[in-house]
């Protein structure tokens, strides 16, 4: 199976199983594009009389060129993974989403969190809860030496000290116990003091900020619940930390809604300023939200995808570049085969923990019992739930199976796929025509940066 594709003035080919990517010309992209539709007597008719000036020699070089690029597996090669996913075995565990807090001191309209209580009362993780969470996570990894926690909320500022006591009592596990441990904290940046930057600079692997981009877009979603401007606040904070970091890894994470489908406009307002690690994720809110994405929307947002991507082309040339996560692409190595068949490893690898230290299978899930998945104390106890998790790939979503973008997707978000279409084995529709859109634009930017535009 192979995808064509033109941007940018490029003629781009995947080959979906094997990953080969070809910058090819005119003549080259029509005739791949033929070479499975016919007999070659047919297809040669047919370049000849899409491109005159093709001379009966050029067509025999140009057809031969392709056919040792199918022996070689770089075009239309087979996909032989489909068995990889049966023989999948549960995998250890390898990071865990604190959710040190279920308080927030904003109110997100389109906030999945309920502003931060998950449809519950407000609750802090206790130290002794987080120091277990620590502990199950260590017991539960077998054979992985580096762990993530990510430090998640509502808003984890709110229990700092919880925080830093987790962090400490981690790093007094690491030389006994061989792991290394890498944290995450995600926050809206209201509180973010000296302490905060000083502590998260010298512990923090990555620190995600959230910030709406313009003023006027942020201070309409991510409201106070006393009033006044979010972003007048929250940015002086925001540029403290990240200069204090000082190229340690950060990411100002906005969000974008119906009522900002001109969000390139927010993603450059956060380039102007300086910051160099962006994000803008699409809005998780419910169907019947005024900020709710709907497929009626698809199109704008995939000009707007487009608009940044070569945006970002002219400011890279510029000297004035900056990183989109959703652009990040490794050509070269990047997950295995069982990462790309069944993608983030929710509810096996990767777990959420509440407050209270209840596990679920990632935080999007939170606050809905059916999917409770144990505690970290017993373990997993809904191993059926787990079971249909391992049972999930893109060989069992009927979608995927013939999708050319499943080896980079690896079949979705599993939340958005249920709260989609009532199964954790489903598909969100959107999603994936935003996700595909995205992957056309990463591998434009790729092919640019590394080749020397000369096709095929």
């Amino acid at each position: 199976m192979i995808h064509c594709y033109k941007l940018n003035g490029l003629n781009i080919v995947l080959d979906v199983a094997s990953g080969s990517i070809h910058s090819v010309d005119e003549a080259a992209y029509d005739a791949i594009s033929l070479y499975e539709s016919g007999d070659e007597h047919t297809i040669r008719a047919q370049l000849k009389q899409k491109h005159p000036n093709l001379t009966s020699e050029d067509v025999s070089e140009l057809l031969s060129e392709i056919k040792q690029l199918v022996t070689e597996g770089k075009l239309f090669s087979q996909d032989d993974f489909s068995e990889a996913a049966v023989q999948r075995q549960k995998p250890s565990l390898k990071a865990l989403c604190l959710n040190i807090s279920h308080a927030c001191n904003m109110s997100c309209k389109y906030c999945f969190a309920d502003s931060g209580g998950y449809g519950g009362g407000v609750e802090l993780m206790s130290l002794e809860t987080g120091k277990r969470a620590i502990d199950f996570l260590v017991e539960n990894s077998q054979g992985r030496r580096n762990l993530d926690v990510d430090f998640f909320g509502g808003e984890p500022l709110l229990n700092w000290e919880a925080v830093k006591g987790v962090v400490n009592y981690a790093r007094t596990l690491e030389g006994e116990t061989g792991k290394k441990f890498r944290f995450t904290l995600t926050t809206n940046g209201l509180l973010i003091d000296d302490d905060v930057i000083s502590f998260t600079n010298r512990e923090m692997h990555n620190v995600v900020l959230s910030l709406d981009g313009r003023q006027e877009v942020n201070d309409e979603m991510r409201t106070l619940p006393v009033g006044g401007s979010s972003y007048s606040q929250v940015l002086p904070n925001i540029r403290k930390l990240v200069e204090a970091r000082r190229g340690k890894g950060y990411y100002i994470r906005g969000t974008f809604t119906s009522k900002n489908l001109d969000f390139v406009n927010d993603i450059l307002h956060l380039a102007d300023m300086g910051f160099t690690e962006l994000s803008m994720e699409p809005a998780v809110a419910k169907p019947d939200s005024p900020h709710s994405l709907s497929m009626d929307h698809i199109e704008q947002i995939k000009r707007q995808y487009e608009t940044l991507a070569l945006e970002m082309l002219r400011r890279e040339k510029q000297g004035r570049g900056f990183t989109f996560y959703h652009y990040l692409l490794d050509l070269t190595g990047g997950p295995c085969i069982h990462k790309r068949i069944a993608g983030c490893g929710v509810g096996t690898e990767y777990m959420a923990v509440t407050p209270s230290g209840d596990l679920y299978p990632c935080h999007q899930f939170v606050g809905d019992e059916k999917f409770k998945i144990g505690d970290i104390r017993q373990g997993v106890t809904n191993e059926s739930l787990q079971e249909d998790i391992l049972g999930s790939s893109i060989y069992t979503r009927n979608e995927c199976k013939t999708c050319w973008a499943r080896m980079y997707c690896s079949g979705g978000c599993a939340a958005n796929a249920y709260h989609a279409s009532g199964s954790i084995g489903g598909v969100h529709e959107l999603g994936c025509e935003m996700f595909k859109k995205r992957i056309e634009c990463a591998i434009m930017l790729k092919v640019e940066s590394t080749c020397d535009n000369h096709p095929l």
